[in-house]
């Protein structure tokens, strides 16, 4: 059993990240989406009773923070694993106003996270620690051709260029001496 905690400022590309490679395999607490501690509490402990692998999906921004989760699942026999979002003001800015309007974070609440912001160790009780980072987006133009069963996408000259899916890369942690 799996018990996976993100830690990153808001527009890190932690939702992504889940979507990409946890969606299959994990429940997701997310305090976004559930709005309350309770109703996160809730689930986290349905979780933790039915031995269910899950990513808790929040900023996680200090260790005092991460501690929360870390304690319980590591009671309950979880591995518990970190992934570090490399966490860079400009670059959240900028993905954050590609969110639509409603989903876009205050410019101060983001900037408020940087400064708020805690690097995870491996002393804080995770089995693994992974440092993420969202590869340089590259700028394609393409023309897509459909048939009968699949899309494909062929180089091609139109009007404008848009933003291939953002890459991750994640390598090992290693904790800053």
């Amino acid at each position: 059993m799996q018990a996976v905690i993100f830690t990153g400022i808001p527009a890190a590309g932690k939702s992504t990240f889940y979507q990409r490679n946890f969606f299959r395999t994990h429940v997701r607490i997310n305090l976004d989406m559930l709005r309350t501690r309770h109703r996160e509490s809730v689930l986290l402990q349905a979780c933790l009773e039915s031995r269910q692998p899950f990513v808790v999906d929040n900023t996680n921004l200090t260790a005092a923070e991460r501690s929360r989760y870390v304690t319980l699942a590591r009671a309950r026999g979880f591995e518990v694993v970190g992934y570090y979002f490399r966490s860079q003001a400009a670059e959240s800015l900028t993905r954050n106003a590609t969110r639509p309007v409603a989903d876009q974070v205050p410019k101060a609440g983001v900037l408020g996270a940087c400064g708020r912001l805690e690097l995870p160790s491996i002393e804080e009780g995770f089995a693994k620690l992974w440092y993420v980072r969202i590869a340089a987006a590259k700028s394609a133009k393409y023309r897509l051709s459909i048939g009968e069963d699949s899309v494909v996408a062929e180089d091609s000259v139109v009007a404008e260029d848009f933003v291939v899916a953002e890459d991750f890369v994640v390598e090992e942690w290693r904790d800053e001496a």
